[in-house]
C-alpha cells in the first residue's frame, strides 16, 4: 500500500491569528490534526504542542518498530503518546496563567499495509471518500452531538444551532483525557480527508464530496495539493469565519473495496 499525504492551514477570512495546526510524516505514514482554543495565543500554542509532540514521539516510535509492532501495540502508542500530550498542556495551562483553560482537539492517523488506526478527541473530523461515497469516519464530542443523538434537535437543525463550536472533550483541559479509536480497512484509491470545523461548518458534506471526486478523477501528481487549496478556498468563499486546516491522504496499491469498512476497538 502507497500512501501520499498533503497538509494545509489558512487563517481564514475573519480571524487574524491561526489556531489551527497540522503536522504529517510520510515515512511513518502519520497524521496529525489540531484546532486549539484558549485565551489570547492559548489556543495556538495547544495545537502546535499536541501536533508536534505526537509526531515526533509516535512517528519515532513507529519507525522504530519497523513493521513489528501489533496493531494492538501501535494503539497503545497512540494513547501514551495523546496521554503524555494532554499532560504536557495541562501542565503549561496550569503553570502559566495566560494558557489557562487552554486546550485542542485532535485527529490522529497511521496508515498501516492495508488498515487506518484512527484517533480523534473534540468535533475536527476525518471523512473517507470511496467508490464515489463519501463517509464520515469520526463522531463529533460536542454538546451539537450529544442533541442529535438524543433526538432534540435533526441534523439540518444543527446547521444553524449557536451551540456548533462547544465540545464536550479536548486535549490539554483536564489532566487526563479518552482518546477514541477505531481501526478501518483501507482500500485501493480510497482517498482520507482530516480537517477542522473551520471546513466542515463552511461546507457541507455534498460540497466536499463534490471537490474530493474532482480529486479522484485526477491523475496529476499535484492533485492532492490542488485539491486541498480548492478546499480552503471554497470554505473562503462560503464565510471563512474560522481557521482552516486540511490534510488529504490518498491510498493505492491496496485490495478493492469489498470488504466491511470499519469497527470500534474495545477499550
Amino acid at each position: 500500500m502507497t500512501i501520499e499525504l498533503h497538509a494545509a492551514v489558512d487563517p481564514g477570512r475573519a480571524r487574524s491569528n491561526n489556531e489551527d495546526s497540522v503536522a504529517i510524516d510520510p515515512g511513518a505514514a502519520l497524521a496529525v490534526l489540531a484546532d486549539g482554543m484558549g485565551g489570547y495565543n492559548a489556543g495556538e500554542v495547544a495545537a502546535n504542542m499536541a501536533t508536534s509532540f505526537i509526531r515526533t514521539e509516535l512517528g519515532r516510535w513507529m519507525r522504530e518498530a519497523s513493521g513489528q509492532a501489533s496493531d494492538a501495540e501501535v494503539r497503545r502508542a497512540m494513547d501514551i503518546c495523546v496521554d503524555n500530550a494532554n499532560r504536557a498542556i495541562y501542565d503549561a495551562s496550569s503553570s502559566n496563567p495566560q494558557y489557562a483553560g487552554m486546550g485542542t482537539t485532535l485527529v490522529v492517523a497511521v496508515f498501516r499495509d492495508s488498515r487506518l488506526l484512527l484517533g480523534h478527541v473534540g468535533d475536527s473530523r476525518c471523512y473517507r471518500l470511496r467508490a464515489g461515497r463519501l463517509q464520515q469516519l469520526t463522531r463529533d464530542h460536542s454538546l451539537l452531538q450529544e442533541q442529535i443523538d438524543a433526538g432534540l434537535i435533526t441534523p439540518e437543525q444543527a446547521a444553524f444551532s449557536a451551540n456548533k463550536n462547544l465540545v464536550t472533550r479536548a486535549v490539554g483541559v483536564e489532566d487526563t483525557v479518552l482518546l477514541e479509536t477505531h481501526q478501518h480497512d483501507v482500500h485501493n484509491d480510497d482517498l482520507y480527508l482530516l480537517c477542522s470545523d473551520g471546513l466542515s461548518d463552511m461546507l457541507d458534506d455534498a460540497a466536499i464530496a463534490q471537490l474530493l471526486l474532482a480529486q479522484a478523477a485526477s491523475e496529476t501528481p499535484e492533485s492532492l495539493e490542488t485539491t486541498t487549496q480548492a478546499l480552503i478556498a471554497a470554505a473562503n468563499d462560503a464565510g471563512g469565519k474560522d481557521n482552516i486546516s486540511v490534510i488529504l491522504v490518498r491510498a493505492s496499491g491496496g485490495a478493492s473495496a469489498s470488504a466491511k469498512s470499519w469497527w470500534p476497538f474495545r477499550r
